[in-house]
This record gives structure tokens, C-alpha cells and sequence, in this order.
């Protein structure tokens, strides 16, 4: 059961309460690539990207927002570390949001000057503790970014805004290590109602970093936990969209699109189960039906299998059995694929 925090606006897009999680990445281009930052909010826009973050280092580099607000219609974050000047720059240019650590921007005066501003434009802050970064008074209190350092760490910048009265809070508290992530998670879930932004920081090339996010945030989807997402991998930030929808689908949560199920083959097998499963799932690439499509590599236990399917082949020699709800309707020879998705396109 999915634990309701209080909503937050990020633009025009609604967090917590019961709303949809939702799935961010953060843009990767130099920052004084004016158009190079912009191409690739666009794809990422494309890929399905609900939220973008990007870097604004100073208030110069704020020109950024400005850019991609004009282009793209998506929720765009700030990123700002230590220059509270760059986070009312950001808020100014159209930022939606402001990520910051207030206990880092220097004394109550700064923390109030950015407060005015977000409060002037309706902005939230999302505080975001590191394991990486985490104060040095809580390190040797605890002796290591242990789940209770992160969690008092992130109290602590929220009671910074609170007492500045600002409540229009989303938090982060992010670590490598998978169990920090969720013992930490789990803790503060307990102790505020703010929504909460998941997952695992520096979690490392496409492979690792894929197995780690599906962990550290599909268990805090299954317990109930997170509001938005990133799934943060070493390759292009499309591929973290497309990850992040995908652990949320495996989690159990309802995503647009076609899911492909395929089995893991075994002596029985007599076609290209891998090659097939592969091809249906590019040629669904884009497809927006809830659907769920099974590619089963034989006929003795295929369609009893994927009962779940809403449609499927099951392997025979040189052909396949179609099956529709796991009932069989007829054999496909020649282009498999081709006929299968033809039929996917008749549902």
C-alpha cells in the first residue's frame, strides 16, 4: 500500500497525494551549451521524461532554464550547490523547482532571499542529501553516512525552511549503497509526510547500475515509498527514462505502453525466442497500449504460462500458436513477428 505524502506542484505537474509516481533524469550537457542542453531536454521530452533537472553552477549559467523553457513543456528542476545567487537567478528564469541544501548557501539571510523568491513563483524546494557530502559534525557523530545520518541530515535542512515558513518541500536521500538507500528511505518516511524523491545515487554503468536501481527504488516502490524517481546510470538520460518506467512496471504500477514477457527458453525451444521477443519489443517502441504481450518459446506450457497475456505466440517447428487471453486462435508461419504485431494492432 503506497504511503500518501502531501502534494506538491513542480509547474504544472502534481507530486504525492495519489498522484502517479513520476520519472525524472537530469541532463548531461556542458552547461554553456545553450543548444546542446535544449536537443536534449527535446528527447528526453520524447522518451516520456515526466521531470528534468539540470545544473545552474552560477547565476550566469541560469540562461539555461530561460532556454529550455521556451522549447520544452516539461517541469525543469534547478540544480544549485552552495550560490544561493544561482538559485534566484534560476527561479527568475522559469525554474520550476529549486534542488538546494539550505544549511549550504551560507547564513539565515541567503536562505530567506531564496525563500522569497520560490514563495514569489510557487516553487518548491527539493532538499537533496548525498552520502557523499553529508556534514561533517554527523559524520563523526554516527562515523560513517549511515541511514540515521542521512535521515537527521535531511530534518535538518528541512527545519532551516520551516522556520522560514516554507513547507512546500520534496526530499532526497541518496546513497550507492543499496541498503543505506532504503533503511534510510524507510526512516524518514516515518518521521515527515514531505514527498519523496528515490533513488540510487552513483549507481554506475548500464548493468550495475540498472541492478542497483531496480532495487534501492523498486523495493521502496513495493513498501509503499516514493514520489518521483530517477534512475541515475553512467549513459545517455533516455535510458534512464526508459529504466525508470520499466522498474515501475515491474513494481506493479500501471505504465503506458506494452509490456513483453518472454520465456527463458529451454531444449524444447524451436524458434528464435530471444531474437523474436527482441524484435516485437522495437517494433512496439512508441506503442501507448496497456497491453501485455508474451513470447513463449513452446506450446506445452506457453500459453498456460502467460495466461496473463493479452496476446502472444507460443513456439511450434518453423511456426507459431497465436494465443488471445491464453486461448489459441491459429498458427503463424513466415513473419511471425510481422503477424503478431498486426494482430497487437487489431486489439
Amino acid at each position: 500500500m503506497r504511503k500518501l505524502r502531501r502534494e506538491v506542484k513542480i509547474g504544472p505537474l502534481a507530486i504525492g497525494g495519489e498522484n502517479p509516481v513520476a520519472v525524472q533524469s537530469m541532463l548531461n550537457v556542458p552547461i554553456r551549451d545553450l543548444a546542446g542542453n535544449v536537443a536534449q531536454a527535446r528527447r528526453l521530452e520524447e522518451a516520456g521524461c515526466q521531470i528534468i533537472r539540470v545544473t545552474v553552477p552560477s547565476a550566469e549559467d541560469a540562461r539555461v532554464v530561460a532556454a529550455i523553457k521556451e522549447q520544452v513543456a516539461l517541469p525543469l528542476v534547478a540544480d544549485i550547490h552552495f550560490d544561493y545567487r544561482a538559485a534566484i537567478a534560476a527561479a527568475e528564469a522559469g525554474a520550476d523547482k529549486i534542488r538546494i541544501n539550505p544549511g549550504n548557501i551560507g547564513g539565515d539571510e541567503r536562505v530567506a532571499a531564496v525563500v522569497k523568491a520560490c514563495k514569489a513563483r510557487n516553487l518548491p524546494i527539493r532538499i537533496g542529501v548525498n552520502a557523499g557530502s553529508l556534514e561533517k559534525d554527523l559524520l563523526q557523530k554516527y562515523g560513517s553516512p549511515t541511514p540515521e545520518a542521512l535521515c537527521e541530515s535531511a530534518l535538518r535542512h528541512v527545519r532551516i525552511l520551516e522556520r522560514h515558513d516554507f513547507e512546500d518541500i520534496v526530499i532526497s536521500i541518496k546513497s550507492s549503497h543499496v541498503p543505506t538507500v532504503i533503511a534510510a528511505y524507510r526512516l524518514l518516511a516515518e518521521r515527515c509526510d514531505y514527498p519523496l524523491h528515490i533513488g540510487v545515487t552513483e549507481a554506475g554503468t548500464y548493468r550495475m547500475g540498472l541492478i542497483k536501481s531496480a532495487m534501492g527504488i523498486g523495493g521502496l516502490l513495493l513498501d509503499g515509498i516514493g514520489d518521483t524517481l530517477r534512475v541515475s546510470l553512467t549513459d545517455e538520460p533516455e535510458k534512464e527514462v526508459e529504466a525508470g518506467f520499466d522498474i515501475l512496471r515491474a513494481a506493479g504500477f500501471e505504465v503506458p505502453g506494452p509490456e513483453v514477457v518472454s520465456c527463458p527458453t529451454c531444449g524444447r525451444t524451436n524458434i528464435k525466442v530471444a531474437e523474436i521477443a527482441q524484435e516485437v519489443e522495437r517494433q512496439l517502441k512508441g506503442c501507448k497500449k496497456p497491453l501485455k504481450v508474451a513470447v513463449m518459446g513452446c506450446v506445452v506450457n506457453g500459453p498456460g504460462e502467460a495466461r496473463e497475456a493479452d496476446i502472444g505466440i507460443a513456439g511450434g517447428v518453423d511456426s507459431a500458436v497465436l494465443f488471445v487471453k491464453g486461448r489459441q486462435v491459429r498458427t503463424l508461419r513466415g513473419d511471425i513477428v510481422g503477424q503478431l504485431i498486426e494482430e497487437i494492432g487489431r486489439l
